[in-house]
């Protein structure tokens, strides 16, 4: 079976992760505009009329933007839980009785089995998401203030990771957004920085060769160079190598990442 996956867009702006098992195809958040979805994945040379489903994080705008519009022009379910529709729907527009789906625990879509787990943001009833296809595990963990021992015992060991490495501390810090921002996005309903990761990504990393997206990266308070030395540094310090152990690179507000094929080896060492 076919199975594929690309992070369509990642920052304050917008953020959208595509995964594709067989004939099944979903989008986890829709934080563009539709226009912009849909020039994401026809970038990828993907049909948005192909997607089987939506579903949410959480409420915030930069990852509900397109949801009403994607599910109103392509008539597609919307999976959210009972908070997060809360949070939600009075910005997603008039929706279709038939594709308002509230999840209370595991779900399937056709091939994806999806486990939603709890995350600590400042959100009504944020959720991070591990999708499990065959013998195959996708794991998008963005958007939280913590990563405790139990979501490290729910994430670890997946094939492919969109992990947060949002801010650099020192950049936050000395930057110019007000004090109770940096408070906000430095808290423990806050993001995750490139610290945080870096001392985060050696407990999930086992030897299947994964591949490990850095996301929703500040455009104000961080750069890729700085996240990928960072969190390489600590992987270098636990013994692990990029290349060798795991794939690794930054996926971008501006554009895609390339469309990741996880079901056949690949000789690719770096990611992009």
């Amino acid at each position: 079976m076919r199975i594929e996956t690309a992070v369509l867009s990642s920052g304050s702006k917008g953020n959208s992760t595509y995964i594709r098992a067989g004939k099944y195809s979903v989008l986890i958040d829709a934080g563009l505009s539709g226009k912009g979805l849909e020039e994401r994945m026809a970038a990828l040379d993907l049909d948005p009329a192909s997607l089987d489903a939506l579903l949410i994080t959480h409420e915030h705008k930069d990852h509900i933007k397109g949801v009403g519009i994607m599910s109103r022009r392509y008539d597609l379910p919307i999976y959210a839980n009972d908070g997060t529709w809360g949070g939600a729907e009075s910005d997603l527009g008039k929706i279709a009785p038939e594709n308002r789906r509230v999840f209370t625990g595991d779900f399937m879509i056709g091939d994806l089995s999806f486990s939603p787990y709890a995350i600590s943001h400042d959100a009504s009833q944020p959720v991070g998401y591990v999708c499990r296809i065959a013998n195959k595990k996708i794991v998008l963990a963005t958007d939280t203030g913590v990563m405790n021992e139990e979501i490290i015992g729910k994430i670890k060991g997946a094939d492919f990771f969109v992990l947060e490495s949002n801010h650099d501390l020192e950049m936050l810090m000395t930057g110019k957004y007000p004090y109770f921002l940096k408070n906000r996005i430095k808290g423990i309903e806050g993001h995750l920085s490139n610290d945080d990761t870096a001392a985060l990504l050696p407990k999930l990393i086992k030897d299947n060769f994964p591949t490990v997206v850095l996301a929703h990266l500040s455009e104000e308070n961080n750069n890729p160079k700085v996240a990928y030395i960072t969190v390489n540094n600590a992987l270098k310090e636990a013994g692990l190598k990029v290349g060798r152990d795991l794939r690794m690179g930054c996926a971008a507000q501006d554009k895609t990442t390339p469309l990741f094929r996880l079901d056949k080896k690949t000789e690719e060492k770096e990611l992009f």
